[in-house]
């Protein structure tokens, strides 16, 4: 296990609208350098890029044409390495975006798998029938009639994104390769190429690991435990705890007891179907009721998110994480449906939880998700989560001096957008107040990582409360209009960390007003 990820605090940042250095109305690498500074004065010490590779950019970079190189518009590797080296210099970490499960289709491995007559070493780096007329099968997507090769070819998500070949777990046609099959092994050990030349990098300035998409989806037909797939990752693993024993490998799996069991060091407590993240910040039906956690007028209760969070917490927190995020690229920015109030209460909890947290860059301000953004790059509805980043009230927010018209998205210019240098000189703003609860984690060891999770009271029926301890700091959230009352049993009278609105403590009674927070250390 990497020691650094004991402390650490990821921040995400979407390359192309983070910051402008060149004036193109595109983000790029140099413009993260220059605001490096900001991530760690905020409290955050390590990064994840969203992909930075070669790409036509038909799904924002997860179509990759080039593992080995940086897309133009963000600069050069030497910029990249650069950036490795002043993230370093800085006591950070950075992980990059690895898309193991698919490439774009203008990849030279698949230009060669598609001739008409491959054979070699790409004939089965993608999976590929055995003829172009072919109906399909229940759970994969299939392209005919755009190759030349006699063939579909299955895609995991856009036409753009053949997907690789890693076998099939239970092989039904004669065309499916098993795991075990030299050429699946070969596709997992192109994999393991890739992941060593960024963490060697230039002159041995690599970067520090990698964040996994959709890394549950290697193998086809895998079982419900995703054995198969599983077996992939423990064997990469294997190779890293080797050769890179100090570099971290992130899923996107949101299945901690299986993922972490399958060699990751850390999985995403993401928003997907019912899940407990949702019932935080975005429990409601189209046009229906909001009973979200946060939303002070709301009915939902802890429980639900207790109910997947602590069995996942239990299964695997001797040896993975479980990651927090405040959003992401994929998702609605929290913003949506919650007011700044409420979002500090949801950060409140987020860094004061054990696990390694994901800040979405741009959260710790309350940037909003614009509705009406139209779709750029395949980001369709999510493209009002991707817009830049509001570093000013000046032009362009202060992303970009390039017109408006170049801009990659266009800012938020509505009345009331926030911003980064508005904030910073507001005590009570929301930047401020994330930065003080980063502070608090990193300068206390019992509120990093570490699993020294305690539940001491979830409250049902109308006492919507949630108090629980790390080592000897006990926190309390009251996110609801009323104030409560709790007795908690302590040993030692309850010493005031940090509030959120008005709270205290009398002979054993937690008193908490409406949406607030308290810390006490006991």
């Amino acid at each position: 296990m990497p020691k650094w990820l004991g402390n650490a605090v990821f921040y995400e940042i979407y390359p192309q609208s983070f910051y402008d250095s060149n004036g193109d109305g595109i983000g790029d690498i140099e413009g993260i350098i220059q605001k490096l500074d900001y991530v760690k004065e905020l409290g955050c010490n390590a990064l994840w890029l969203n992909p930075c590779f070669d790409s036509p950019f038909k799904d924002a970079g997860y179509d990759v044409r080039d593992y080995k190189k940086v897309a133009p518009r963000y600069g050069s590797n030497e910029d990249l390495f650069r950036l490795f080296d002043e993230v370093h210099k800085r006591n950070m970490r950075v992980l990059l975006d690895l898309v193991p499960g698919h490439t774009s289709e203008e990849h030279p491995w698949f230009a060669e798998s598609k001739k008409a007559y491959s054979c070699g070493e790409f004939k089965n780096r993608y999976i590929w029938t055995d003829s172009w007329f072919f109906w399909g099968l229940e759970g994969l997507k299939f392209i005919a009639g755009e190759t030349e090769r006699d063939g579909c070819y299955i895609v995991n998500f856009f036409k753009s994104q053949p997907a690789l070949n890693y076998g099939f777990h239970e092989c039904r046609e004669k065309w499916q390769l098993p795991p075990e099959h030299p050429d699946c092994i070969a596709t997992r050990e192109a994999l393991k190429d890739i992941m060593r030349f960024w963490l060697l990098g230039d002159k041995g300035r690599g970067c520090d690991g990698f964040r996994v998409d959709m890394a549950d989806s290697l193998v086809k037909f895998d079982d419900a435990q995703k054995s198969a797939t599983s077996a992939i990752w423990r064997n990469i693993r294997e190779m890293l705890d080797s050769e890179f024993p100090e570099a971290a490998i992130v899923s996107e799996w949101s299945s901690p007891p299986q993922s972490i069991k399958a060699g990751f060091h850390a999985d995403f407590l993401l928003d997907h179907g019912n899940s407990g993240y949702r019932s935080l910040v975005r429990d409601y039906k189209n046009g229906g009721e909001d009973n979200s956690y946060f939303k002070k007028d709301g009915n939902g209760g802890i429980a639900k998110f207790l109910d997947q969070y602590m069995p996942w917490y239990e299964a695997t927190k001797n040896d993975g994480f479980i990651s927090m995020i405040s959003g992401n690229h994929d998702t609605p920015r929290i913003s949506h449906r919650l007011s700044p109030r409420e979002m500090s209460l949801f950060f409140a909890m987020q860094f004061t939880m054990p696990g390694v947290p994901f800040l979405y860059y741009g959260d710790e301000i309350g940037m909003r998700y614009l509705y009406r953004t139209h779709t750029k790059e395949g980001g369709y509805d999510r493209t009002g989560s991707r817009t830049p980043m509001q570093w000013n009230s000046g032009a362009n927010a202060g992303f970009s001096c390039a017109a408006p018209e170049k801009l990659y998205l266009p800012v938020d210019t509505e009345s009331g957008a926030p911003d980064v240098e508005s904030q910073e000189k507001d005590p009570q703003s929301l930047i401020n107040m994330v930065k003080d609860l980063l502070r608090l984690r990193s300068s206390n060891e019992e509120l990093g990582s570490k699993p020294n999770f305690e539940i001491l009271h979830s409250g049902i029926q109308g006492d919507r409360s949630f108090f629980y301890r790390r080592g000897s700091f006990i926190m309390g959230l009251n996110p609801c209009v009323n104030a409560v009352q709790v007795q908690i049993s302590v040993q030692k009278t309850p010493e005031p960390v940090y509030s959120i609105g008005g709270c205290g403590t009398e002979k054993g009674i937690f008193k908490l007003e409406p949406q607030s927070f308290g810390m006490w250390k006991c």
